[in-house]
């Protein structure tokens, strides 16, 4: 959708005209004339048009027309629409639409937005270095969605604008704002993109492809859009680099980042990605899933699973998630940090912030990030020296966002031996594969020291169908051969029927709790009854985000027969 400007209507009347006196323009337009002149100036540079004044000084100046512009609409393909949904970014509106091709059944993913016209974007490519002496803003400030900043950016250039264009046309100059907001200090036309939640991946692969896009319900789609020139593409990576603290150039041509937003950034320069620059966006989920979304909206696990897990987080047994790449590792985490109870010290150590705590743990919280250093080698702070940190904080729950090296493991076992409660996320497909890659090289842990971890929780991306599963949840124990480890499988998916089933009973789950409180195998039967029914209700009242679960949790801890008499009568929360 072009923005028609009073500098399109002006091309508009040139180009039946060829040229034409200042006075004709602003009379046919409703435009002052001293407005006319300067938008006709700064045109003048662009050399759309040339500003001539007669020697004699009787004469009118007049505008005429150097190069001619077609302002159509680039036709919306006649295919048929699955499905559409509307995106705001600042001042810019969008509507996306999921479209199917005629032949075959590919999906596209359609942007249809407002735009400039070519005229209007020269013109303000051309005013932008004015605008930017005035504005004292950094690209990182904006970045951190300060939305007040934002609000003062659009206000300052709106009223710029107004220098040139009629004040009944405030409504324009405001989108034309919002446009050179992403163009000067974001990503341009992908800033829409960033907005779309729906998305988990943005990817840039050259400026000869469309951007592609990772679609939570669709999978990898191709868009309507595309990248200039390879230049844009290296200067997109460049602003991001600058608001880290870092640089990618032809001697530094890999670029891996954290913006603040919590989104990872890759980058790539051309020639180590052969068909030109890259630019790979990873975006996280702006609204933490919950264990209630898990367990209804998402179908990721059962209630049953869920009320086991929620009763080996209570009683502080050690727990890894893994799983492949974009499996739900880290969302299946952050699920169970939630029932964790408030009285206890929680640390958590993360590249970058992902996990997101209820309010009412926050008060004994201690978030830990690591550093990169800077370009001069210097000041990085790893997640082993997290880690070795943290032990010192007097912690009862480290959580580790993921484990990769020998010595980050080592620390982690040795957290579990002397009594800490720990939860990390790693990278493996089943739970006899999580025994191999520890006791494996690289990391390469005696098999004595994995019995202090209790269960392994394996997420699945399915590829059939592109939903995420919790594939099997499993005890880890010590085998009967010395220096031996087994996997006792409690729960596995059935992919066929999309749904769970109970393989074998938890021998050591009862063990371990009978040990350390004295609850025998059918009061822990009966708990977990309990447990399952209060999901339920959860799920059933949309109990679902961050802080509503964590004020159930809270009240539970507190008294659990108020919460578990809520389950039965089904009462709204705010009545509990």
């Amino acid at each position: 959708m072009i923005i028609k400007t009073k500098i399109t209507e002006m091309i508009e009347f040139l180009k039946t005209k060829k040229k034409a006196s200042i006075e004709e323009i602003s009379k046919e337009l409703n435009w002052e004339k001293s407005k006319v002149e300067l938008t006709a100036k700064v045109l003048e540079k662009t050399g759309i048009v040339n500003v001539i004044y007669p020697a004699n000084v009787l004469s009118k100046p007049f505008v005429k027309l150097e190069k001619e512009f077609s302002f159509l609409d680039v036709p919306e393909k006649s295919e048929k629409t699955v499905s559409e949904y509307e995106l705001t970014a600042d001042t810019s509106k969008a509507k996306v639409k999921i479209k199917q091709e005629q032949k075959g059944k590919t999906l596209n993913y359609f942007l249809e937005f407002e735009r400039a016209d070519e005229t209007t974007k020269e013109f303000l490519e051309e005013i932008k270095e004015d605008i930017a002496k005035n504005i004292s803003i950094e690209s990182g400030d904006l970045e951190s969605a300060d939305t007040k900043l934002k609000e003062k950016f659009v206000k300052t250039v709106n009223s710029t604008l107004m220098e040139y264009f009629p004040e009944k046309d405030q409504n324009i100059t405001e989108k034309l704002a919002g446009i050179l907001l992403h163009e000067m200090y974001g990503m341009g036309e992908l800033e829409l993109l960033m907005k779309d939640n729906l998305l988990e991946e943005i990817a840039i692969n050259s400026s000869r492809t469309p951007v592609a896009v990772y679609h939570r319900e669709y999978g990898w789609l191709k868009t309507n859009l595309t990248v200039k020139s390879e230049d844009q593409i290296e200067n997109y990576a460049a602003q991001i680099a600058r608001r880290v603290g870092r640089e990618i150039t032809n001697l530094n041509p890999i670029l891996d980042a954290h913006l603040a937003t919590g989104d990872r950034v890759n980058s790539t320069l051309f020639p180590v990605s052969a068909l030109g620059n890259t630019v790979t966006i990873r975006r996280f989920s702006r609204k933490p899933w919950t264990i209630t979304d898990f367990i209804s909206e998402k179908h990721t696990m059962n209630s049953e699973m869920a009320a086991f897990l929620w009763l080996a987080i209570h009683y502080e047994m050690n727990l890894m998630v893994a799983g492949s790449t974009a499996s739900g590792k880290t969302s299946a985490l952050n699920t169970l940090c939630a029932m964790i109870p408030s009285y206890h010290r929680i640390i958590t150590i993360e590249d970058v912030r992902e996990l997101m705590l209820p309010d009412y743990l926050k008060w004994n919280w201690v978030p830990l990030t690591t550093r990169n250093p800077n370009p001069e080698g210097l000041g990085e702070i790893s997640m082993f020296d997290l880690m070795m940190s943290s032990l010192r904080m007097r912690p009862d729950r480290i959580i580790l966002g993921e484990m990769r090296q020998r010595k980050e493991a080592e620390v982690l076992f040795e957290a579990m031996h002397t009594g800490h409660s720990v939860y990390s996320t790693i990278h493996a497909d089943s739970g006899h594969q999580l025994i191999r890659r520890l006791t494996e090289p690289p990391i390469e842990i005696p098999s004595l020291e994995i019995e202090a971890l209790h269960l392994a929780l394996v997420q699945y991306r399915d590829r059939k169908t592109n939903k995420r599963r919790t594939m099997e949840i499993s005890e880890i124990d010590v085998g009967t051969h010395e220096g031996s480890v087994t996997v006792n499988t409690i729960y596995r998916w059935s992919p066929r029927t999309d749904s769970w089933d109970k393989v074998e009973e938890p021998n050591k789950f009862y063990g371990e709790l009978n040990l350390h409180t004295g609850l025998t195998e059918q009061e822990i039967e009966k708990d977990l009854e309990e447990r399952k029914k209060i999901l339920e209700w959860m799920a059933e009242k949309k109990i679902n985000t961050v802080n509503s679960v964590g004020e159930v949790m809270k009240n539970y801890y507190s008294n659990s027969e108020l919460v578990l008499n809520a389950a039965e009568k089904k009462l709204d929360l705010e009545k509990m």
